[in-house]
């Protein structure tokens, strides 16, 4: 039995006084800014499908489905229990809403997850509303944590699955709605709308939870252990069973941090994506440079027999010096084999006929120690990019993450626990000279950066600012 979730225009029905809050800015599924403000949070679908499997039901209530703080204060009460799934960039929405559950539920239980609890777990035991702090993995151990709360301390370990094999399918109908007519009109729930990368409705799905690389800017390392890969067979059955159940499918969604890794999976996925799959959707999944350049062919198979049509590359920089800083383990020759190969193979794919791919290219701008020449690297080897859709970012020192850890630390960032957020323009750390940054992607330096290119690289006049991403 599921939860009844309401429409839009009416009011909740309640089934449970057990209620998870979905967390996101205010708004986000009433009027977003933009496509990737309404994607799903998977760890709350899967959590929430395990305890409705267990015959634990929960009611949903989501901060992106109000307006306003009061809106979601009449919503909250009456409660005996709020759970939330807490990542850095949604704490401060996580306490003020449990400051509100306590104020409207004062005898009511708190209970927290998330990657935050992990990478910053001084800041979630300085709430006294959190009553219980998962750190870690919750999918072996949020059963019994919702059945019997007091038999946890306030601080614990989570426990995870060996292999995203023993995960359950989501559910996906315990996902929050779009909350206002407008948006339901395109968001295709419980499938989810296009933001660019391909056709709607959208399948966004997990392959993979690991990233095994210890870049310095990235905290996913020190959150999640490693977990066994989700198989192929059961990967392509879920996405055959979406596209029966709630399609078409217009497009896939790969959110793994790091698709092209494992060589045999993905040989495996060549093998039977296009035989078994009801339709070779086109999917946006990342990868590496490094490890195109390691395995080409088997990208080049990936693209051409897949339908893998956008290629999410995380080249951070095209200076070797900042790559080394962010112990990328990539160097510029990498970045550019990876854009030269994706160049021939597109102009390849056209003469045939046949969508070419386009890079989501991944760049980081405003890296402590970046000087002016390596950025200007950066914007020619985005420019070498022959199809791009450039996702723009201002380095951001998130807890958790080496370089993150020494800039709070040295009392360097900007960023707090009052203001983690990801808006693309913001100033994240002391001493960066951000305004060379906004006059860069504006277009004001573009003659020193077009000398540097040469005569056989296409040059794109362009500005960037619209290119700005939350990072």
């Amino acid at each position: 039995m599921l939860t009844k979730l309401w429409p839009f225009s009416e009011k909740q029905v309640r089934s449970s006084d057990i209620v998870w809050l979905d967390l996101g800015d205010l708004g986000d599924l009433v009027n977003p800014n933009g496509p990737h403000e309404q994607w799903q949070d998977h760890g709350l679908g899967l959590l929430r499908t395990i305890l409705h499997q267990n015959g634990i039901l929960t009611d949903l209530l989501s901060t992106r489905a109000v307006t306003s703080w009061e809106q979601l204060r009449k919503q909250l009460d009456g409660y005996r229990m709020l759970i939330m799934n807490v990542r850095s960039y949604t704490f401060p929405v996580a306490y003020r809403s449990a400051q509100i559950f306590k104020d409207v539920n004062p005898e009511g239980l708190v209970l927290t997850g998330g990657m935050h609890a992990t990478v910053a777990l001084d800041e979630m035991t300085a709430i006294p509303e959190f009553d219980r702090i998962c750190q870690g993995p919750g999918e072996n151990v949020i059963v019994d944590l919702v059945s019997n709360p007091d038999s946890f301390p306030r601080v614990f370990i989570g426990m995870g699955a060996k292999s995203m094999a023993e995960w359950p399918s989501i559910d996906r109908t315990v996902w929050p709605q779009p909350a206002s007519r407008h948006l339901k009109r395109s968001f295709n729930w419980p499938l989810e709308p296009e933001c660019g990368w391909g056709p709607s409705p959208v399948a966004t799905i997990l392959t993979s939870r690991v990233c095994p690389w210890q870049c310095v800017f990235c905290n996913e390392n020190s959150y999640i252990p490693n977990m066994g890969r989700r198989p192929v067979d059961m990967v392509i059955e879920e996405l055959n069973y979406l596209d029966e159940t709630f399609g078409p499918i217009g497009s896939v969604v790969i959110h793994d941090s790091m698709f092209f890794q494992n060589p045999r999976w993905l040989e495996e996925w060549i093998d039977k994506y296009p035989r078994k799959a009801n339709k070779i959707w086109p999917y946006w999944a990342a990868g590496r440079a490094d490890t195109v350049r390691q395995w080409p062919d088997l990208f080049e198979a990936l693209i051409r027999e897949t339908n893998w049509d956008t290629i999410s590359i995380g080249f951070e920089s095209g200076s070797d010096r900042v790559l080394r800083i962010l112990n990328k383990e990539c160097t510029e020759e990498d970045n550019f084999f990876a854009i030269d190969l994706v160049n021939r193979i597109g102009d390849e794919m056209e003469a045939e006929g046949r969508k070419a791919p386009v890079f989501w290219s991944n760049i980081m701008l405003g890296i402590p120690g970046e000087t002016h020449e390596d950025a200007f690297k950066t914007m020619r080897m985005l420019k070498r990019m022959r199809r791009v859709m450039p996702s723009i970012a201002f380095y951001a020192p998130y807890p958790g993450s080496a370089l993150g850890n020494q800039l709070i630390a040295e009392g360097k960032s900007l960023m707090t626990k009052d203001n983690y957020h990801r808006f693309p323009d913001d100033e994240k750390v002391k001493d960066i000279d951000y305004q060379f940054y906004r006059d860069l992607l504006a277009g004001k330096y573009d003659d020193e950066i077009n000398r540097g290119i040469s005569a056989s690289t296409v040059e794109t006049e362009a500005s960037y600012m619209d290119a700005l991403t939350k990072a």
